[in-house]
């Protein structure tokens, strides 16, 4: 008979001395959030409540042409950055109660998880309306006492005012100009190639000096096509640039493999015809390690 657990969840799993018991997913290079485990895991987190969703682009585009934006509603149609990445990150690189710095925090997910685990957190998030939304989600997961940290502003900015030091970073930063998240003259989306890398550089070399010797920093990225052209910018590299240029040395990586496989298999065919263009299905886990 096959032993079994509960995890946080209360969920009954399949006991595994050697790699899930002790580690919530094998820490191996490649981390495959498709698979039953997974999707159970995050199942579960979602159920607590968390609603990332609320406060983005998409949600409060239709709320605020209706005048009717409420933080508490449940506007959908933006992705929901993955708990159980967070939760695996936090546990394999943060020690306990250890205090995260993300400098782009964008929705509540990676703020809600670090409390609920018993970390603490700082984000920094430019969308004021973003900031309240989270605030809200967090309330009604965690209770007043418990809420994240999270600032309003241009993290360029916001962290010359932080004097803290951090156990851990752990960021999703906007990539390049993929997506547009608003008309503000200092959102990174906005900005050419050569401003947004200056100001990138900028902004990890500033997080970096909050971070304790011997730490870590997680970066969640994925490539990107030049609009014009369909070649990569390659942020991948950027992104380490960056965090070479700040003192750090690549100390892990992984590839995250995503789920809906079966929408992936949608597009193949067109975009492969069109202009031979592999359909991307995975993202970059870069982890540094400050000397």
């Amino acid at each position: 008979m096959t032993d079994t657990i509960q995890d946080i969840f209360g969920n009954v799993v399949e006991k595994d001395i050697l790699l899930r018991d002790k580690y919530i997913e094998p820490p191996f290079s490649r981390l495959d959030a498709g698979s039953g485990h997974w999707q159970k895991r995050k199942k579960s987190w979602l159920a607590r409540g968390i609603k990332s969703e609320l406060g983005r682009k998409e949600a409060l585009c239709l709320a605020q042409t209706m005048n009717k934006f409420d933080p508490r509603k449940n506007y959908t149609g933006t992705s929901v950055f993955d708990p159980v990445l967070c939760e695996l990150m936090y546990h394999w690189f943060c020690p306990d109660e250890g205090a995260i710095l993300d400098p782009f925090a964008g929705g509540s997910v990676r703020g809600i998880v670090a409390h609920y685990l018993g970390y603490k957190y700082t984000g920094i998030e430019l969308s004021d309306k973003q900031v309240q939304a989270n605030r809200f989600n967090a309330v009604d997961i965690l209770g007043i006492s418990n809420s994240p940290d999270w600032h309003v502003g241009d993290s360029d900015q916001v962290l010359d005012g932080i004097n803290d030091s951090f156990d851990f970073v752990f960021s999703c930063p906007p990539y390049m100009d993929l997506e547009k998240y608003s008309n503000d003259k200092d959102d990174l989306s906005n900005m050419t190639d050569e401003e947004f890398c200056k100001k990138y550089e900028s902004i990890i070399s500033k997080t970096c000096s909050k971070l304790k010797d011997g730490a870590m920093a997680c970066f969640v990225v994925g490539d990107i096509r030049d609009k014009k052209t369909g070649f990569y910018k390659d942020f991948i590299t950027i992104t380490k640039q960056a965090f070479y240029s700040a003192g750090l040395k690549l100390y892990n990586e992984a590839i995250l493999l995503e789920s809906g496989l079966n929408t992936a298999a949608m597009r193949a065919n067109k975009q492969f015809t069109a202009g031979q263009k592999l359909v991307k299905v995975h993202q970059n886990v870069l982890i540094f390690k400050k000397p």
